[in-house]
């Protein structure tokens, strides 16, 4: 494959994390980088424009939904994801593997991330319907939609991303839940990795075929839970392969993540980009760089401004609580955002009790802007050379001394 492309500059001295900048061809990363989560071709309630001033350097679309709707091909007829949603920055796509299990063990948004429940190798969550069946070829799953039958194999992921057109794609995976027994880990990860180089076999067919399309980049996707012989031993396989990057995905325990990062990227090699799969707290973004991670995303700042949550480097507070009704300052005074500009805590208190769509506008602009410049921020403290101070003065800050 062609890696285009990814330049490391300053290194955290003493441990893995490093800034630096990935090549698109629809424009540079600059990382450590969040990336903004628009699942359907959009982030919830927010213009790809607004987005864009807010800082964003990038977005990812979700190849599941995208299939089911409006159709793959439809977004290639229209240009691509890019020129389809208008954003003309890079773009991620992910492989689909996430919605198919969440979906499959009927756990939806959220998978179970609890080891100390009974293990099983069939796991489903309590009066759920399965909708995903897995089995070594790839997996058959009902539409949550219409309730229509579909397959994705890793070929088929790989033709529904080509289609879809992003800078960087990620390989078809089987995403386990801890919950899942040691056997079925190991199944899984063995064949996420014979998953792995279906992949890239058909990534290069298809790109040889789709000439005068700007080249895309192809990552893997690293499981193996909590077993440390398993995350290396899939990130030791996948780094054979002639991936341009790697995801690091799977279910994990939040006071594991630093653990499993360290053995995941003391394996994959240092010259290519390592992006980690759904986190955005800021604990775990100084944990996972500090490990050599290098890119992020997840839904959830979008996600609780819908339910009226708000960040701010003093923690997260509810905006819809009776004590901010006559409080007329800006949600956060230290931040630039649009919102906290131009509006004040009373004013999105009103907003989220009369129930008007407004406040999911406002409260994502800021929960973005947050997450955005949190991580801007941090890669320019490890261009200062200065990553462990700002660690202490976010952490003190936002979690209490």
């Amino acid at each position: 494959m062609t890696s285009p492309y990814f330049d490391i500059g300053t290194r955290i001295d003493g441990e893995l994390g490093r800034a630096g900048v990935i090549h698109t061809p629809h424009g540079d990363i600059s990382t450590p980088a969040f990336i903004a989560v628009g699942t359907k071709a959009t982030v919830k309630a927010v213009l790809p424009e607004t987005m864009k001033d807010l800082g964003a350097q990038a977005v990812l679309a979700n190849a599941y939904h995208l299939y089911l709707q409006p159709g793959s091909d439809i977004v290639d007829e229209a240009g691509g994801l890019g020129k389809f949603m208008n954003w003309d920055g890079p773009t991620f796509t992910d492989s689909g593997g996430f919605q198919v299990m969440s979906l499959g063990v009927g756990f939806k948004k959220v998978i179970s991330m609890d080891s100390s429940r009974v293990q099983s190798d069939d796991v489903i969550a309590e009066g759920k319907e399965r909708l995903a069946r897995v089995d070594d070829d790839g997996v058959t799953f009902k539409s949550h939609l219409d309730g229509s039958r579909h397959r994705f194999t890793p070929e088929v992921s790989m033709q529904i991303q080509h289609q879809l057109g992003a800078d960087i794609m990620f390989a078809f995976d089987e995403l386990t839940t801890l919950m899942n027994t040691r056997g079925y880990q190991e199944l899984s990860v063995d064949r996420t990795q014979a998953w792995a180089v279906r992949c890239v076999d058909e990534h290069k067919r298809l790109t040889a075929e789709r000439v005068g399309k700007p080249y895309q980049s192809l990552f893997g996707v690293v499981q193996g839970a909590q077993y440390e012989d398993l995350r290396r031993k899939a990130a030791r396989g996948l780094a054979e392969l002639d991936f341009d990057g790697f995801g690091i995905g799977g279910a994990l325990e939040k006071q594991n993540l630093g653990t499993i990062v360290r053995w995941v990227n003391e394996e994959l090699p240092e010259h290519k980009p390592r992006h980690m799969l759904g986190i955005s707290e800021p604990d775990d973004f100084f944990v996972a760089i500090e490990n050599g991670a290098d890119t992020f995303d997840c839904v959830n700042p979008s996600r609780v401004a819908r339910n009226a949550a708000i960040y701010t480097r003093d923690g997260r507070f509810n905006i819809n609580t009776s004590r901010f009704r006559r409080d007329f300052t800006p949600i956060d005074d230290e931040c630039d955002c649009y919102t906290c500009a131009h509006y004040t805590r009373a004013y999105m208190h009103h907003l989220f009790k009369a129930k008007e769509m407004l406040a999911s506008t406002l409260a994502t602009i800021h929960n973005e802007r947050f997450t955005v410049k949190l991580v801007d921020d941090i890669r320019a403290s490890i261009e200062a050379g200065r990553f462990q101070e700002f660690k202490a003065e976010v952490m003190g800050r936002f979690y209490g001394s």
